[in-house]
């Protein structure tokens, strides 16, 4: 692949020439750049930053004509360019810089939507791109072609994306910058200002400066003391000075004060927010996932801002039309839509107290007469015919690439909904250590070190316990003071589940209860106690590594059927296929012994944001605490988190 040229030096002798901006990005990804100060802002810290990336969407080449948008996602921050015209070949030359952080994301994913539709607009295909490869890269040309790939489907082509990528380091920004501000007081444009424009611009962005600091600066540019200085010299000077000590108070752009960590992330702020302010042909941002930004839904986040400075996970849980989730292989926000008209209802049902009182009369019966014959309709040979409406329903959210038989197999929607895998789609992380705990579904996960940690953060409901969720027969006291996992199954994931451990499954105990639905609006509710009071089987696994692992399959809104695949005394090994739930979407719940498991960093720190985690069955979940603390350094648990 192709990219921006490398500089180099034209000093004679043998001395070698500088090292270009790729081989400086390569250098801050093995060694993080270490610049003035050690502060941070909104999680972002001197020694995690490696550098700006500028992203350029030019052009696509499509199958058909329509009006086009392209979103770019990095991350938790996600913009789109402008709709283009009818055409079959659309034209954007849209521009973004994004913060690249040594530890942070690196694959940025680029979507195309058709927008000329009057319900909704469709995304249509997909690239991904690694920007660690790309940016490390030596090349003369710095424009790549990519394909667009099917959402539903990693290998069928829909279309090609021009894109121009490179990176900026420090020094070059900090000097672009410069140049941009100066040209401010440039009132009459010839690239020259004057002692009086310099001023003015100083005073009014650098109130710490004095007079004789300003002329001083002014003279050191003037170097051949005519009374004016190029924008080109001054800007050099000014970032030379700006990376010994803070200049600029406050930013030209947005007034934001500055100077009050270190002068790295005022240099990012002020680049960022320059080009969102002011710049020609750059894309509109503040989007939390590609959905709000294909439709233009604007959250007024700052470019530079951390989303994890919002509580976008709870709130969009519980009382909005959408819920907002983690997905923890690309490190994105994305978006889990449900329909207007069962949000209002279930908001009805769970989130007041009138809802409370059709529950106590008849909605729990309501809701178990509702699953029982809609898991009879999904059963029925004429339910077939609504597999194609529900993968195109779910469009970019199932892979038929990964489905283990084509969709003439099914012969009932319900054969579909509990369909088997491709053998190796889902890896097994770190699968010859029994000290690492595996997710047991695709799903969205929280995970919590108690049950008192789950209530203030997430379960709302008036008397959740442990001891009340696992019953009488399988509750133990180290099992009720124990960590607590929850992967929660929506209605277009592969809907077997797995067993997180290796060991012995010592029971199997039975609890009948109602079919609440499983949804975070419900959960989230005071009103009722969804994981105490659904139907669920309780599982007890024994193990070397973790002690007793509840395993607590839950039923709920139109799922009355949860199969188990394994019988009581069946040794397992982790990975192993459990059992599998009927129509719906529902939830598993795991119970590890007190002081038992230590829970991957990432699927906490979500938690506590009241978000939920995407993960892949078979990623890494956690390791045993009776692990020494040594070999728990030495193992990569971070190649475990990805594998899958």
């Amino acid at each position: 692949m192709g990219h921006a040229s490398s500089k180099r030096g034209t000093g004679g002798g043998d001395a070698p020439p500088p090292p270009s901006r790729r081989t400086r990005f390569k250098r801050r990804l093995r060694h993080p750049f270490h610049g003035s100060g050690s502060g941070s802002i909104k999680n972002l810290v001197v020694e995690e930053f490696s550098g700006i990336a500028r992203i350029e969407i030019i052009g696509a080449e499509m199958k058909f004509k329509d009006k086009w948008l392209a979103c770019l996602s990095l991350g938790e921050r996600t913009y789109r360019t402008e709709t283009s015209d009818q055409t079959e070949k659309p034209v954007w030359r849209s521009e973004q810089k994004v913060v690249l952080e040594a530890n942070g994301p690196t694959i940025a994913r680029i979507s195309v939507f058709e927008t000329n539709k009057f319900s909704k607009n469709n995304l249509v295909g997909y690239c991904e791109l690694n920007l660690t490869e790309i940016l490390s890269q030596e090349s003369e040309d710095n424009i790549d072609q990519f394909q667009l790939f099917d959402p539903s489907s990693s290998t069928t082509s829909v279309g090609t994306i021009s894109i121009r990528c490179f990176i900026e380091d420090p020094i070059d920004i900090q000097r672009g910058f410069a140049q941009r501000v100066l040209s401010v007081a440039d009132k009459n444009g010839d690239g020259q200002l004057s002692l009086s424009e310099f001023s003015e611009l100083m005073n009014a962005f650098c109130r710490q400066l004095t007079k004789a600091k300003i002329e001083d600066l002014f003279k050191q540019a003037d170097k051949n003391s005519d009374g004016t200085v190029d924008i080109d010299e001054l800007a050099v000077l000014l970032a030379q000075q700006q990376q010994e000590e803070t200049l600029i108070n406050n930013c030209p752009v947005c007034g934001e004060d500055l100077g009050k960590y270190d002068n790295m992330n005022d240099i990012i702020h002020m680049t960022l927010c320059f080009d969102e302010g002011t710049g020609n042909q750059i894309m509109t941002g503040g989007f939390l996932t590609e959905k709000q930004a294909s439709y233009g839904w604007m959250f007024k986040l700052s470019e530079w801002a951390h989303v994890s400075s919002y509580d976008v996970g709870l709130n969009s849980g519980s009382s909005a039309s959408h819920i907002l989730v983690f997905d923890r292989k690309t490190k994105r926000l994305v978006e889990e839509t449900i329909d207007g008209k069962i949000v209002l209802s279930m908001r009805a049902i769970y989130q007041n107290r009138v809802g409370l009182t059709l529950i106590d009369s008849g909605v729990k019966r309501l809701l178990q007469n509702l699953s029982e014959k809609q898991g009879k309709q999904m059963n029925l040979p004429e339910s077939a015919k609504d597999i194609p409406k529900f993968i195109e329903m779910f469009k970019g959210q199932i892979n038929m690439d990964e489905v283990k038989y084509p969709i003439e197999h099914f012969k009932t929607f319900n054969d579909f909904f509990v369909r088997e895998l491709k053998s190796g789609a889902r890896p097994i992380s770190c699968s010859e250590r029994n000290d690492v705990a595996v997710c047991v579904a695709d799903s969205r996960l929280m995970a919590f070190d108690s049950a008192s940690d789950s209530t203030r953060l997430w379960i709302k409901g008036r008397k959740f316990s442990i001891a009340g969720l696992l019953g009488p027969e399988s509750c133990t006291d180290s099992l009720s003071n124990g960590t607590l996992v929850i992967f929660r199954l929506a209605p277009q994931d592969y809907h077997r589940f797995h067993v997180p451990v290796s060991g012995t499954v010592e029971s199997f105990v039975d609890i009948p209860g109602y079919l609440f639905t499983v949804n975070p609006i419900a959960v989230n509710s005071k009103y009722c106690n969804v994981f105490t009071e659904n139907k669920r089987v309780v599982s007890i696994i024994s193990t070397q590594e973790f002690g007793k692992v509840a395993f607590v399959a839950i039923g709920a809104t139109m799922v009355g059927s949860i199969t188990f695949l394994k019988e009581k005394g069946d040794y397992v090994n982790k990975g192993d296929e459990f059992g599998y739930f009927a129509f719906g979407g529902s939830t598993v719940i795991c119970v590890f012994e007190k002081d038992g498991i230590q829970i991957d960093d990432d699927l906490l720190a979500n938690s506590n944001r009241s978000l939920e985690t995407l993960v892949s069955m078979g990623t890494s979940l956690g390791i045993s605490k009776r692990v020494s603390a040594h070999e728990r350094r030495g193992l990569d648990l971070g190649k475990c988190t990805l594998t899958g």
